[in-house]
């Protein structure tokens, strides 16, 4: 096929006006590509929920394997929930373990090696990460592709939407109300006029609407990454002004939340970790029901965070580091962190959706940027699994892998949600069979 012209633009007409969006660079211009399709399937969810840190191992893997498991010492908080979960433990990350923090993560979500010698805002992915494909595949007709939040005032995500282009997280309640909640949304049954200047900003992208159908069917699956990342501005915009001109689907569970706080105070002088990871867990479950999006990343905290947690003499990070023994206080601060992800849970689980709930219907993964936090390991990888009962996960179960490739999970979830991946992952990160006994 004859490479595109870098030169490419999408034009039309609007009221006898020439119209024009430029396109980023693409493997098209250079006559390399590659095809690949993925079917998106019935309201099927996936999130991630991650916390910074790693935990301490010998205290977190339970005892015994299988449907006998039972919470370890880590995971007690979770005990109210067990029936839900699937506790994954013995991955390892193959990818190069070079970067603190960093290196667990991105072998782990984009299956290659983190580029920089640091994770912070400036080092990236080189790679989509996992949740982003499947947003691709599942979320194109929400109102947002995915949602990226925070709990702790996080400076950097997680989430890449390709190589190199990490995308931006909300940790503000009011804000992600706002953004989801506020303009542009309908519970069921409401009714309200859209504003008329939309009109005209759809006729912009209705003029180039058949130029980039036909673009985007002629390019390569990276090529079609870049031009989702270039246009997710354009499209949310049209797909706001058609949920605002069509009548929203009957979602009996769908309601509007309440306004968060403008802000919420410390507690003694430490950040109300509980208090914000209540509110964020309402916002997300209901954007949820409210199909308002399909895929989320959500940290709980960031990595290397040194957040003050409460009856800690010190930050989070700097515990894992210099607390002795047994680590008596890193292990309050992770059962703490168990007992806020056990509220998301049962946040879930109490949006009722037919017969089943919206836990059922959505499959969350719950993970952190490193094993153990002092020595940042990568093996031993933690990693639980919770609701998921529409996508065939095994539940209520401890799934032992003894050295199996990290990659195996992320592409054992990318096909639980429909999406036909054979392989994952680059280099050591590479797999071509997903992770035997996490499906029923």
């Amino acid at each position: 096929m004859k490479p595109l012209s870098r030169r490419t633009i999408l034009r039309g007409t609007v009221g006898g006006l020439a119209v024009a969006i430029g396109l980023p660079w693409l493997e098209a211009m250079t006559g390399s590509t590659r095809r690949a399709r993925a079917d998106g399937s019935f309201p099927k969810r996936f999130g991630v929920w991650f916390f910074g840190n790693g935990v301490i191992p010998e205290q977190w893997t339970p005892a015994a394997e299988g449907s006998a498991w039972q919470p370890s010492s880590l995971m007690m908080p979770l005990s109210a929930i067990k029936e839900h979960l699937c506790v994954v433990t013995g991955t390892r990350v193959n990818t190069l373990n070079t970067t603190p923090h960093g290196s667990g993560p991105a072998g782990l979500f984009s299956g290659d090696s983190l580029s920089g010698s640091e994770f912070t805002q400036g080092s990236s992915f080189r790679a989509a990460t996992f949740d982003q494909r499947i947003a691709e595949a599942v979320g194109g007709d929400t109102r947002f592709r995915s949602l990226e939040t925070a709990v702790q005032p996080a400076q950097y995500g997680i989430a890449h939407a390709g190589p190199n282009m990490r995308l931006p997280i909300e940790p503000d309640p009011r804000r992600l109300f706002n953004r989801i909640f506020g303009e542009g949304f309908r519970a069921p049954g409401e009714m309200t006029m859209p504003d008329p200047r939309l009109s005209l900003r759809r006729s912009v992208l209705d003029a180039v609407a058949g130029q980039s159908r036909t673009l985007a069917a002629r390019v390569g699956v990276e090529d079609r990454r870049r031009l989702d990342a270039h246009f997710t501005a354009v499209r949310a915009i049209e797909q706001q002004i058609a949920r605002l001109e069509s009548n929203p689907p009957n979602l009996a569970s769908c309601r509007r939340p309440d306004m968060p706080p403008e802000s919420i105070p410390d507690v003694m002088g430490r950040p109300d970790m509980r208090t914000k990871s209540r509110i964020m867990s309402e916002l997300l479950a209901m954007a949820m029901a409210c199909d308002a999006s399909r895929v989320f990343f959500h940290m709980y905290s960031q990595p290397v965070n040194n957040t003050l947690f409460p009856s800690a003499t010190s930050g989070h990070h700097q515990l894992t580091h210099d607390e002795g023994g047994a680590q008596p206080q890193v292990a309050m601060i992770l059962r703490y962190i168990m007992e806020d992800f056990a509220t998301f849970i049962t946040t879930l689980s109490r949006v009722q959706e037919g017969d089943e709930t919206l836990l059922d219907h959505t499959l969350v993964m719950l993970t952190t940027d490193c094993s153990f936090g002092r020595t940042h390991s990568v093996d031993e990888y933690p990693m639980i699994f919770a609701g998921g009962r529409s996508h065939g996960l095994r539940r209520n179960t401890h799934l032992r892998a003894r050295g199996e490739n990290a990659s195996k999970v992320s592409l054992t979830l990318m096909q639980m949600m429909g999406l036909r991946v054979a392989e994952f992952g680059i280099g050591a990160g590479r797999v071509t069979e997903p992770l035997a006994g996490m499906t029923t």
